[in-house]
């Protein structure tokens, strides 16, 4: 349940847009991105050293990975724009001819056709192909895994909760792992919310976290949960001239342990969290208190209400490439019973001037039942490791 709020923090984000393409002799391809800020506050600029997006020629859609090719402005004035040059990977499986470009967005992004060619330019490139204006309906979601050409869907499928692992030793599950992904069923990939059929808002989730003994011979794994789920998004919208933007999530969510007998533990919960995201200066802040319901039996755990309780609370602070602090609690206003956990992270580029896509990545939990066979016991554990998606 812990990870699963962070999934929904979405950050309110200036407007990235896709505005020219320019094509060079060599044939590579040069996207000018412009990020826009509506606020009346200076903000943090999203134009990262990597963006990514989607690019569709003839009917395939492929994931698009961008290269900033020069420094960029870290700050965008109010009302105002800054602009960036980015190299285009043409990935396998996009052809020549008409190709439409939709950029990774925050909150709004636009589209962008222009004619993709494998073919060196004329000897007077570079050349202006295209430029465009924002597509306020299109906000499409972050890629979560290579695309294979001909995969119409997947688009539809992006990250959800933090992908890490992270070790502490001296306890019983001294590593923990997590994975998860989500995939929207209907419509096209990112037209969600505003403007768009309200069908296109469900959602598949899973997620799964592993907490691996290594210090014990032949470093079993202690325990294993399997997390799907079926929920309803409603994504972050900004109102009050964007300082500050709301969304929402639903839905119902089974956890298993996997196991039988006396080992075997399950629960399942209905849910709802409303989000809200402000900016603090340069940093973005984000709350969400959640309520939940158990459905069907506690048979495996018929205690479990006295340790998790109903309600928990979602606080975040951050900087989109900076650090990050991620915290999660859940509390029993009748028992007094809850547990905490926080999440801290940061670029392992910025800290070393490398590469390297990873995160370092910084784990904690005190109070009840960190994991679904330890529902009734208190632990306290700190672990570090990497990330992958925070």
């Amino acid at each position: 349940m812990i990870n699963l709020l962070v999934a929904v923090a979405i950050t309110a984000a200036p407007h990235l847009i896709p505005s020219a393409v320019t094509v060079e002799a060599d044939g590579g391809h040069i996207v000018e991105v412009t990020a826009l800020n509506p606020s009346d506050a200076a903000v943090a600029s999203p134009l990262a050293q990597r963006l990514t997006g989607s690019l569709t020629t003839n009917g395939t859609t492929v994931m698009a990975l961008l290269d900033r090719t020069a420094s960029a402005d870290a700050m965008i004035p109010p009302r105002g724009f800054v602009q960036a040059r980015y190299r285009l990977r043409a990935p396998e499986g996009a052809s020549d001819g008409t190709a439409t470009l939709r950029l990774t967005g925050s909150d709004t992004a636009s589209a962008l056709a222009f004619t993709i060619t494998s073919r060196p330019a004329p000897a007077d490139s570079p050349r202006i192909l295209a430029s465009a204006a924002p597509n306020p309906a299109f906000n499409p979601d972050p890629p979560a895994a290579k695309p294979d050409a001909g995969n119409a869907f997947l688009g539809n499928l992006s990250t959800y909760t933090p992908i890490y692992a992270v070790y502490g030793p001296g306890t019983n599950s001294d590593a923990r792992i997590q994975i998860g992904f989500k995939y929207q069923l209907f419509g096209d990939a990112g037209a969600v919310g505003e403007g768009a059929p309200w069908v296109n808002g469900i959602h598949f989730g899973y997620s799964q976290r592993i907490f691996w003994d290594l210090g014990k011979k032949s470093s079993p794994f202690r325990n294993v949960e399997y997390m799907p789920e079926l929920f309803y998004l409603l994504p972050a919208r900004p109102i009050a001239d964007g300082d500050i933007a709301f969304g929402a999530q639903a839905g119902i969510r089974h956890e298993s342990n996997g196991r039988d007998g006396l080992d075997s533990r399950s629960v399942n919960t209905l849910y709802v969290q409303p989000v809200a995201t402000t900016r603090l200066g340069d940093y973005v802040l984000t709350l969400g208190p959640r309520l939940w319901a158990y459905v069907g039996s506690l048979e495996d755990n018929p205690a479990i209400k006295r340790y998790r309780g109903n309600t928990g609370l979602l606080a975040e602070i951050g900087q989109p490439d900076s650090w990050r602090l991620t915290t999660t609690s859940r509390y029993n206003f009748g028992s007094g019973k809850g547990s905490f956990d926080a999440e801290a992270s940061y670029p392992l580029n910025r800290l070393f001037g490398t590469s390297l896509n990873l995160y370092v990545f910084g784990q904690g939990f005190v109070g009840y039942g960190e994991n679904l066979f330890d529902y009734n016991r208190r632990a306290t554990r700190l672990r570090i490791g990497f990330g992958f998606v925070r």
